[in-house]
């Protein structure tokens, strides 16, 4: 194999990962559960169009989230536009910078214009205090974003919302299966969002659902999501299309049938992480609660820039020249992405704190396939790193000057 410019074997190094290690491989479920569902969908002849499993899967998600209404969608991109028709909102949304592109742009492409607030760096997510600050006459809605699958201060969030007489509504797209308080995300006051994108946890292909409890907001979602159609030629609403196929919900019922053991191996690989990285110099671990239902999707790390003998950019450049593929989620920030950037010039002096973890926060791999054997490699490879940081740096300035 050809070795990248990190070539650590060379200073004694673990030897490079001959498969790419990826943040997000999916999980696959039953693979003749699968191919049974999509053999008697074909049969059938019936793809589409809120097919039989596509309901099934609506109503599993829905009794297992302890939810009324589970509409499920394409993608969950298009659920986050659709939840924020479906609770009319118009004006201002004020939304963390620190969060996938996604969220932002969905709320924009509504014709929605978001206020980036910062978040607490102590988890990364929404700052209920600093989110108060923003509210003007102009805000509709705070939408909260459960980052890491960590939910957000909900409660926090939902009371300044209320003071306000604002909606509320939350992009879950990390956190299906994961609780707050001992109850399982999906029922805050007004909506949430779930991505089943093929690196979630539950894996519909590409896949997307809104939940909530208000009959109005589960109607109008549902009219929307299928062009307005109240009945067979009877259009009662502005619409778009946004069904989730047959296919897909049919690979989110496999998923789904194995949810349990899909959170299992990630929590193994999680806890392999947690010994393999700790009292590393430098180095911080973000830790998910115990006491909470998490499905550890995703393992996240901090390098100080001040403690650590190398910087972050330098440790991902290692990585993925070794094959373990990080990523720097959530990275510059979406205010310091175009069209934000350009048009909110501002956001860029009040963020801080988001602008310090997009400096400082890498993504290390888990998800389907990967076992704790190779965690501990990768936690190898990162000791390595910061253990020998001055060589490492030597060493990649040598590969690049060749």
């Amino acid at each position: 194999m050809k070795r990248g410019i990190g070539d650590l074997a060379i200073l004694g190094g673990p030897p490079a990962f001959e498969e790419a290690l990826h943040v997000g491989r999916p999980h696959i479920g039953d693979r003749q559960a699968i191919l049974d569902r999509i053999g008697d969908m074909l049969d059938r002849r019936w793809l589409t169009n809120s097919g039989p499993y596509t309901e099934e899967l609506e109503e599993r998600v829905a009794d297992y989230l302890g939810v009324r209404h589970c509409v499920l969608t394409c993608n969950g991109t298009t659920a986050l536009q659709l939840a924020a028709r479906a609770l009319e909102l118009a004006g201002e949304v004020i939304v963390p910078s620190f969060t996938f592109v996604a969220t932002v742009h969905a709320l924009s492409w509504t014709g929605l214009t978001p206020v980036f607030c910062d978040v607490d760096p102590a988890t990364h997510n929404i700052d209920a205090v600093a989110a108060e600050k923003l509210v003007t006459d102009r805000t509709a809605a705070i939408v909260g974003v459960h980052l890491w699958g960590q939910p957000c201060a909900v409660e926090a969030v939902s009371e300044v919302a209320e003071r306000h007489g604002l909606r509320t509504m939350f992009d879950a797209a990390h956190a299906f299966g994961c609780s707050s308080g001992g109850r399982l995300v999906g029922g805050s006051p007004d909506a949430e969002v779930f991505s089943f994108h093929a690196t979630k946890v539950l894996n519909a292909f590409e896949g997307g659902a809104i939940t909530t409890n208000d009959d109005g907001i589960g109607e109008r979602a549902r009219l929307m999501r299928n062009f307005g159609f109240a009945d067979y030629d009877r259009v009662t609403s502005l619409g778009t299309n946004g069904k989730m196929s047959e296919a897909a919900a049919a690979m989110g019922l496999a998923s789904f049938e194995r949810l349990d053991a899909f959170i299992a191996s990630n929590r193994a690989n999680y806890l392999a992480y947690q010994t393999g990285l700790k009292d590393i110099d430098g180095l911080s671990f973000l830790s998910h609660d115990e006491t909470e239902r998490r499905n550890y999707q995703h393992v996240v790390v901090e390098v100080d820039p001040d403690g650590s003998s190398v910087s972050c950019d330098t440790l991902i450049r290692v990585l993925w020249a070794e094959n373990v593929l990080a990523r720097r989620y959530f990275h510059p920030g979406a205010h310091r992405m175009e069209p934000y950037r350009s048009s909110m010039p501002d956001d860029r002096e009040r963020l801080p704190v988001t602008d310090w973890l997009a400096d400082r926060t890498l993504l290390l791999p888990n998800g389907g396939g990967l076992e704790p054997t190779a965690v501990a490699r990768v936690c190898d490879l990162i000791r390595f790193t910061l253990e020998r940081g001055a060589d490492v740096r030597e060493r990649l300035q040598d590969g690049r000057d060749r």
